[in-house]
């Protein structure tokens, strides 16, 4: 009888605290010097999508992390060159009426990516052991269940083949105060400082320890998180992109497949063309 796969947590998960996000190392020395390296990351980013177009795979991204830490910027980049026919980006926001009398997995469950594609997620699932635990939202005995719960629905989907990548994007507590000071002062990005943003604040403490305890029990060997450095916005959208790139990249083949010979006889004989031989 076969049987799912066996979940393993790794053995060292990461922990807020093991990022000095203040380092040099986390900052580009200039724009063209991060000009260059999107371009050539988000032409990597692009033969991947077009590879697992090709290939029929399904790739998720989740993205969770502190308010104003760059997670819609992040995106932006990752997704600006991409085919907007392959990918689809889902803003997670607070369940609606008809989502909250079902199961907290649904609403995640029908947006699943379908062959070909890579889906996105602005916020997620894991948001029940964050958010949810922390605002008592969901009972203690619903977001301690949860863990296992994650673990099983992120296993289902690997052992059928989908690419999981967790990223999570720190800022400290500093630097999220300047930008919801931008974000006030500035009339384009208002909208996205919120009272919630301003509460959640308050309880700092709260949410780096459920992150961590997030972390360490839902870090696997199959879905690993990834912890982005994102006080220097430049460094973390180049190291969003790697880290994709690089998780998207293994076992794949990513050159392009051969063009269609009956593609080729239609363009020889009805257009004159001849395909350049590689």
């Amino acid at each position: 009888m076969f049987s799912p796969s066996t979940i393993t947590l790794v053995a060292n998960p990461p922990r807020l605290s093991d990022y000095d996000i203040e380092r040099k190392e986390y900052a580009l020395k200039d724009k063209d010097h991060y000009h260059k390296k999107l371009k050539k990351a988000q032409d990597l980013m692009l033969q991947v999508q077009q590879a697992y177009y090709h290939q029929g795979k399904r790739a998720i991204i989740v993205f969770q992390g502190w308010d104003a830490a760059g997670k819609g910027g992040a995106i932006r980049r990752v997704t600006e060159k991409l085919d907007p026919r392959g990918y689809r980006v889902h803003p997670i926001a607070s369940p609606t009426k008809d989502e909250q009398g079902r199961h907290y997995l649904y609403r995640f469950q029908t947006r699943l990516p379908k062959p070909g594609s890579i889906a996105i997620f602005d916020r997620s699932w894991y948001e029940r052991v964050l958010v949810e635990r922390i605002e008592a939202f969901a009972s203690p005995n619903e977001w301690q269940r949860a863990y296992q719960e994650i673990n099983e629905f992120e296993r289902m989907l690997t052992d059928d083949g989908v690419r999981i990548i967790k990223i999570f994007m720190h800022i400290s507590k500093g630097e999220q105060l300047k930008r919801f000071e931008e974000r006030l002062n500035n009339p384009m990005k208002q909208w996205k400082l919120t009272e919630e943003d301003i509460r959640n604040r308050a309880k700092w403490d709260d949410y780096e320890g459920a992150t961590d305890e997030m972390f360490q029990r839902t870090s696997t060997i199959s879905a690993p998180w990834t912890i982005i450095p994102g006080n220097k916005k430049w460094f973390a959208r180049i190291e969003v992109l790697n880290t994709v790139i690089e998780a998207l990249s293994k076992e794949v083949d990513l050159s392009p497949p051969p063009v269609d010979p009956a593609v080729v006889k239609a363009a020889r004989k009805q257009l004159g063309i001849e395909i350049n031989e590689q």
